[in-house]
Parts: structure tokens; C-alpha cells; sequence
């Protein structure tokens, strides 16, 4: 499992002229699945953003979670973080998992960060999406189960 965790002051969702998730201060998740990913990776994920200190305090140090500042998430799917661009002008998706394991392991993944007390705002799996972000820092973390 792969995901872009982007610190954002505001971002949102959009599929088909409606917004479907949107967040003020927190993370926009772009998360991509791959074959032999399991709940066990979802997990890994999960504890790793739920304690990530990415928030400064008052010294300016990234010493906060995200509950701390009371942020939010938006999670997206994005099996195109699986693309291989390595031959070739045109990426393969081989690696990116079939949507039939994809999207249930996506909406465990989600469940589990609510767990952790956290609010969650999704996308649409598979759908077309237009994703809005103020990426605030810039602060952006790439996070692999493997």
C-alpha cells in the first residue's frame, strides 16, 4: 500500500459538479493498493498517520498529530500511484490491485482512521475526480506498507 499524505489548509472532492468530501486543516490522502496488499498493510498505514507529528507547535517545530490541531481527512483513491513509467511512453498498471480488492482494502483503510477518532471525507472510488488542495508547508510524505 502507497500513499501521498499532504498537509492541506483546505482541500475537497469533486465528482460530476458535486463536491462529495471536503476538509479544512488536515490530510489529503491520495492512496494507491496494490496485489498483495492486506488489512495487516491498512493497519501499518493507519497508526502511521494517526501518529505523525506534522503540526508545529508553538516553537515552529513539527511536534502535533493531527488530532491535536483537530484535523480531518480527505482520502482518495489512486491506483496511478502503481504506475510504472520505467519503458515506454505510456505507464503500466499492472502493479495497481484489480478494483474487486482495491476498494474493499480503500474502505477498510478509511474505517480504520475513523477508528482512530479521526473525521474522514472520501472521493469516489473509481470515479473521475477533481481534487482541490491548499497544500499547506508544503508538506508532503510518502508512506509504503512494504
Amino acid at each position: 500500500m502507497r500513499v501521498i499524505l499532504q498537509r492541506s489548509g483546505k482541500a475537497s472532492v469533486t465528482v460530476a459538479g458535486e463536491v462529495t468530501g471536503s476538509i479544512d486543516k488536515g490530510y489529503v490522502l491520495l492512496v494507491g493498493v496494490t496485489h498483495e496488499d492486506t488489512k495487516q498493510d491498512a493497519d501499518y498505514i493507519v497508526k502511521k498517520i494517526a501518529g505523525l507529528r506534522l503540526w508545529e507547535d508553538d516553537e515552529g517545530k513539527m511536534n502535533h498529530a493531527i488530532d491535536k490541531v483537530e484535523g480531518a481527512i480527505l482520502s482518495v483513491s489512486q491506483f496511478t500511484l502503481y504506475g510504472d513509467v520505467r519503458k515506454g511512453r505510456r505507464p503500466s498498471f499492472i502493479e495497481a490491485a484489480r478494483p474487486e480488492h482495491a476498494e474493499p482494502l480503500w474502505n477498510y483503510f478509511n474505517d480504520a482512521l475513523r477508528e482512530q477518532g479521526l473525521q474522514v471525507e472520501t472521493g469516489i472510488f473509481g470515479a473521475m475526480m477533481d481534487v482541490e488542495l491548499v497544500n499547506d508547508g508544503p508538506v508532503t510524505i510518502i508512506i509504503e506498507s512494504k
